[in-house]
């Protein structure tokens, strides 16, 4: 067949698409399964070896970035070599060029080199609630370029991992449950404690207290009340829970005892 004055061999032209189509359908399979094997294969390591579940789970993650970005060159390489283009001078062009870029794009080789670090010293994990790089939240996935943190009005912060230079964790071990409640100066501080002593022994048996609470007694004196303390440890993300209830606790106990909560006050100097 000839077309604009180029002699075009259909068979062949159909027989190129045909390949590429079974390509693209082959891929299109063999990426989500790859992905289903790594998550079930995950799983079951975790089972035999007793991993921490947050722990497989970011290599679940990571396994499965690493093997999407593996077929992806694999599928790229194999689209041009159906289209009859030689591999060989596009892979060593390409190692030319990628090394021409590197030298430009260190911030992105920096990423991937913390990202490295930060997943072989475990110092995040899914799941975990982090403060680092200005952020606050839940860890939601950790990659070898950025690692995403869900805050807690729900939104999905992308970090470049070379920002993350500093973690504070919040979830390992057991975490602090604290209550600063202020009485009023006219009250009795040792019927207040001793109120908070009753309010604090309803909760031994709570299991989601590991140590405590107790009450501490009083923390500081300013303005206009008198500010006394509970303290307890709890178990990880359980902390805001257990000191909600507390506080409402704590209120209602003041309230029965006719403890008052103080007031805001002002103070003017008469003149003379």
């Amino acid at each position: 067949m000839e077309l604009f004055g180029f002699d075009i061999d259909v068979t062949k032209i159909i027989a190129i698409l045909l390949k590429l189509i079974l390509l693209v359908v082959a891929f299109a399979i063999l990426i989500p399964v790859g992905k289903k094997l790594i998550g079930k294969s995950i799983e079951k390591a975790s089972r035999a070896k007793k991993a921490s579940p947050t722990r497989m789970k970011t290599l679940e993650k990571l396994l499965q970035n690493i093997f999407s970005y593996v077929m992806i060159f694999i599928f790229i390489v194999m689209f041009f070599s159906n289209l009859g283009v030689e591999i060989g001078p596009l892979l060593a062009g390409a190692g030319v060029v990628g090394l021409a870029v590197a030298f430009g794009a260190q911030g992105l080789v920096s990423d991937i080199v913390t990202g490295f670090f930060i997943i072989l010293e475990q110092q995040l994990e899914i799941d975990d609630y982090v403060t680092t790089a200005g952020y606050d939240g839940v860890v939601e996935e950790i990659g070898l370029r950025t690692t995403k943190i869900r805050s807690f009005d729900g939104t999905l912060n992308y970090i470049p991992n070379r920002y993350i230079e500093s973690v504070a964790n919040h979830t390992r071990g057991n975490m602090q449950a604290l209550v600063d409640i202020g009485i009023s100066y006219g009250d009795n501080i040792d019927k207040a404690i001793a109120i908070l002593d009753e309010v604090c022994a309803s909760f031994k048996s709570d299991e989601r207290f590991k140590e405590g609470p107790d009450a501490i007694g009083v923390q500081s004196i300013a303005y206009s009340e008198v500010v006394l303390r509970v303290l307890a440890q709890t178990e990880n993300g359980l902390q805001w829970a257990c000191e909600r209830d507390l506080r409402k606790a704590i209120k209602q106990a003041f309230d029965e005892n006719g403890i008052t909560l103080p007031e805001n006050q002002i103070f003017v100097k008469a003149e003379e």
